[in-house]
C-alpha cells in the first residue's frame, strides 16, 4: 500500500507519536508498503527530523489549533498517489482537513494517541471547555467518519468512551511497538557514560521522555529525595543515583526540578543531562537497573517499551495504559500515581534480591518479543486496516 501519514510534527523532542512512527516505517517498507508524511514542520527544517521517507513539511503554523490554508489544495492535488492515510493526534487542523478532502476518496484512519482520555477534562477544565466547542464543532466528525479509530491497547479504548459525547466511531484496537535499538551495548553505553561523567560506575535508575507536570516528575524527585532519606545510610555504597533525561519546554517548571533534586539527601544524586538521542539513550536504558515513570495519564508509553526491548524492568504508575499487561508479564512493578505510590515503586524495587530482578528484566524483554516489537505490529496494522482498503 501507498500510505499518508498527517501528523502536526515530526520533531522527536514532542514525544511518542513521532518515535512510533520512525520504528514502525522501516518494518512497513521491509513488507512492501510505502510511507509519506506530510506536517506543519517548517520546511527548512525536514532534513533534521529524522525520517528517512519523503516529508511534505507545509509549515510553519501558529501553536494552538494549527490552521493551515496550504494543507486542503495540497491533500487535493496529491489524494490520487495513496491508498490509505492516517490522522495522527486531535485537536489539530489536520485532522479536519483530511476529512474534508479525503471523504470518498480513499480510507482515512485516526489514532487518537490518548488525546480522549477523560484525564484531561479534569486535569485542566478550561482547555477542555475549548475542545468540548472544538468537538462539537468537528472533531467528533473526523472520528465519525474515519474508516476507523485506531487505539493502542483496550484501555485507552474503554477510556475515550467516557470522554465526551457524542461519541460514535468505528473502534479497532491494533498493536503498538517500537524496534529494538540496533548497535554495540558496549559503545552505547559509553555514550551514555560520556554524557554524564559525573555518574561512574554507580547504578542508577532512569526516567526517560519528555519532562512535562503530566508524567510525574515532581513525584518522582520527592519520592526519590525519601528513599535516600530513609535507605540510604543502609545501602552499603551500592544506592542508585536517578537520571531524568529529556526535553522540558517549561522553563520554570524545569528550574523547581532542578532546585529540588538540589536538595537530595546523601547517597542519592539526580542528573538531569536533558533529552538523550540514538546510542546515549540505547545506553542509558540498557546500564539502568529500571525505567521509572509515575505519569499521571500515559496512552502507550514508547519509552517503556523501549526499556523492556534491552531487558530493563519498568516502575509505573496505574495511570499507564498499559500497566495491566505489564503487571501480568512480571515485567514490572506497579503502583498509584501519588506521592506515596511513588515511594512504594522505589521500596519495592529495593527490596528485590539480585535473582528476583534478572527474572524480572528477562519478562519485560520476552514480554517485548510477543506484544510490542516492531515487525509484529506492523503486521497488526496492514491486517486491521486492509479489509477496509478492500472495500
Amino acid at each position: 500500500m501507498r500510505i499518508l501519514r498527517a501528523i502536526a510534527t515530526l520533531d522527536p523532542r514532542h514525544g511518542g507519536p513521532a518515535a512510533g512512527l520512525r520504528a514502525i516505517t522501516p518494518a512497513l517498507a521491509a513488507e512492501g508498503h510505502q510511507t509519506e508524511f506530510v506536517s506543519f514542520d517548517d520546511p527548512s527544517q525536514a532534513s533534521a527530523l529524522g525520517v528517512r521517507e519523503p516529508v511534505h513539511a507545509l509549515g510553519p503554523v501558529r501553536p494552538g489549533y494549527g490552521f493551515n490554508p496550504r494543507l486542503g489544495p495540497w491533500l487535493r492535488a496529491n489524494a490520487w498517489r495513496y491508498d490509505i492515510a492516517f490522522v495522527h493526534g486531535l485537536w489539530q487542523y489536520h485532522g479536519l482537513a483530511v476529512r474534508r478532502v479525503l471523504r470518498g476518496r480513499l480510507p482515512y484512519f485516526v489514532f487518537p494517541h490518548g488525546m480522549l482520555d477523560p484525564w484531561f477534562a479534569e486535569a485542566h477544565p478550561i482547555k477542555h471547555a475549548k475542545k468540548w466547542v472544538y468537538w462539537q464543532l468537528f472533531e467528533r466528525r473526523v472520528i465519525r467518519d474515519a474508516a476507523a479509530v485506531l487505539f493502542t491497547c483496550e484501555k485507552e479504548r474503554q477510556l475515550a468512551r467516557e470522554s465526551l459525547r457524542p461519541y460514535s466511531c468505528t473502534e479497532r484496537v491494533v498493536a503498538y511497538g517500537t524496534a529494538r535499538p540496533a548497535g554495540e551495548p558496549g559503545l552505547q553505553r559509553e555514550a551514555f557514560a560520556a554524557r554524564i561523567p559525573g555518574l561512574g560506575a554507580r547504578p542508577y535508575l532512569v526516567y526517560l521522555g519528555r519532562i512535562h507536570p503530566k508524567k510525574g516528575v515532581d513525584l518522582l524527585i520527592g519520592a526519590y529525595s525519601r528513599h535516600a532519606a530513609e535507605e540510604g545510610p543502609r545501602s552499603n555504597g551500592r544506592f542508585p543515583s536517578l537520571v531524568i533525561a529529556g526535553p522540558c519546554e517549561d522553563r520554570g517548571y524545569m528550574a523547581s526540578l532542578a532546585a529540588a533534586a538540589s536538595g537530595v539527601p546523601a547517597p542519592g544524586r539526580i542528573h538531569l543531562p536533558g533529552m538523550l538521542e540514538g546510542d546515549a539513550k540505547a545506553g542509558a536504558l540498557r546500564g539502568a537497573e529500571a525505567f521509572v515513570l509515575p505519569s499521571h495519564q500515559e496512552n502507550f508509553g514508547i519509552a517503556i517499551v523501549e526499556a523492556m526491548a534491552v531487558g530493563t524492568p519498568v516502575l509505573v504508575s496505574d495511570k499507564v495504559n498499559i500497566c495491566g499487561e505489564i503487571e501480568a508479564d512480571g515485567a514490572g512493578i506497579v503502583e498509584p500515581d501519588t506521592a506515596e505510590g511513588t515511594l512504594r515503586l522505589l521500596r519495592r524495587w529495593s527490596s528485590l534480591g539480585s535473582r528476583s530482578r534478572a527474572l524480572m528484566g528477562a519478562a519485560a524483554e520476552a514480554a517485548f518479543d510477543r506484544r510490542y516489537e516492531i515487525r509484529r505490529t506492523a503486521r497488526s496494522l496492514i491486517e486491521t486496516v486492509s479489509p477496509f482498503v478492500a472495500r
